[in-house]
């Protein structure tokens, strides 16, 4: 596409009042944004409302034609890109939801775009359990060819893009701000991870900043790039739910980590496999379900490892437990229990919660 009419898309894009949904149907009407340009106010205004017809008839102001020069310039820079709906390389499995983006920034590797891929998300405030099983499912789901779909929030999504990458598969992020912005700042160094050896992928131009309701709307790209999507860890109103729905809207899988009864993390997750989403204990569980031959092994030797039998580990179960409960399943005296449970929870073993409780990590 010729920096021209990358231009006039993006000049469509900017003009005030005109979103995604009304660029789309000024684009069912008129076909090219040249074409929607030349059409003349008359036209556009049967299509669409004045204050949105005389603007898309006039020359363009100063603030869009500096938008256009700023995009035209970072899509100079190497590894950079912005693909329109009337590109060859725009992801064909957003092309099939009812609300797909007009134009993608993108940042890393446009294959990646067209690769088979699972949407791993979860808790920003995540448990380490919660981390371990986002970064060793998305490892094995890599290693076995599947491209990591996550947001690049912290917690959960870091920990499905960081496993991604270890495997052939790689991760791409859908972020809520302008491509050339980082948020959270913490995912700094991820981000540049992600951009070298991964794709980052954002709907709004460049320069957005991070704004609350642009995170929940970025959701629809994370599941539609996906051919399902497995939430590992949500409280019961967790903004996974919204990708979880957002996915069986658009006839994508939903899988999902069962958790304890008593971890308010899992109340999402139980409640999506009560509505039907499918209950998950391997990567394999996920491959099977989607017919793509064996995954590494890596997974189910991490967790057997982790799982050896230290009398202590033995004694907590899987549930949490308080230590006055260790105590009297162990026989130790507490004072003991503290000395052992640090060494567990410095090898990762364990994890310490709020009261005095304590939790098996694998």
């Amino acid at each position: 596409m010729s920096d021209t009419e990358l231009a006039d898309w993006i000049r469509l894009e900017q003009t005030p009042g005109v979103g995604q949904e009304t660029a789309r149907k000024l684009l069912a009407a008129f076909g090219l944004p040249q074409q929607i340009l030349a059409a003349g106010f008359p036209a556009l205004r049967s299509i669409v409302p004045d204050r949105i017809a005389l603007p898309l008839s006039q020359p363009p102001s100063e603030q869009i034609l500096s938008q256009i020069a700023r995009t035209l310039e970072w899509c100079d820079q190497p590894g950079n890109a912005a693909l329109t709906l009337a590109d060859a390389g725009y992801p064909p499995s957003l092309l099939n939801i009812p609300d797909p983006p007009v134009i993608l920034y993108v940042k890393g590797r446009l294959d990646l775009l067209q690769a088979p891929s699972i949407a791993v998300v979860g808790s920003r405030n995540a448990t380490a359990q919660g981390i371990d099983n986002a970064e060793k499912f998305s490892e094995s789901l890599s290693r076995a060819g599947w491209t990591i779909v996550s947001g690049m929030a912290a917690g959960i999504d870091a920990a499905a893009h960081q496993g991604g990458l270890r495997g052939p598969g790689s991760t791409v992020a859908v972020i809520g701000t302008g491509a050339d912005i980082v948020y959270p700042a913490r995912n700094r160094a991820l981000a540049h991870l992600i951009a070298d050896g991964g794709c980052i992928v954002s709907e709004y131009p460049l320069g957005m900043p991070a704004i609350a309701a642009n995170f929940p709307r970025r959701n629809r790209i994370i599941s539609g790039l996906a051919k399902g999507v497995l939430v590992v860890e949500a409280a019961a109103q967790s903004g996974s739910l919204i990708t979880a729905r957002m996915a069986a809207e658009q006839g994508r899988d939903v899988f999902a980590i069962p958790g304890s009864i008593h971890s308010p993390l899992a109340k999402g997750c139980h409640l999506l496999i009560k509505q039907g989403a499918k209950l998950v204990e391997s990567a394999q569980d996920i491959l099977d379900e989607l017919m793509m031959g064996p995954a590494q092994p890596s997974l189910q030797a991490s967790l057997a490892e982790a799982g050896a039998d230290h009398p202590l580990l033995s004694a907590m179960g899987y549930d949490p437990v308080h230590i006055d409960t260790l105590a009297l399943r162990t026989g130790h005296d507490v004072a003991e229990l503290h000395g052992q449970l640090l060494t567990l929870e410095l090898d990762g073993s364990i994890e310490q919660l709020p009261g005095a409780n304590y939790r098996r990590v694998a």
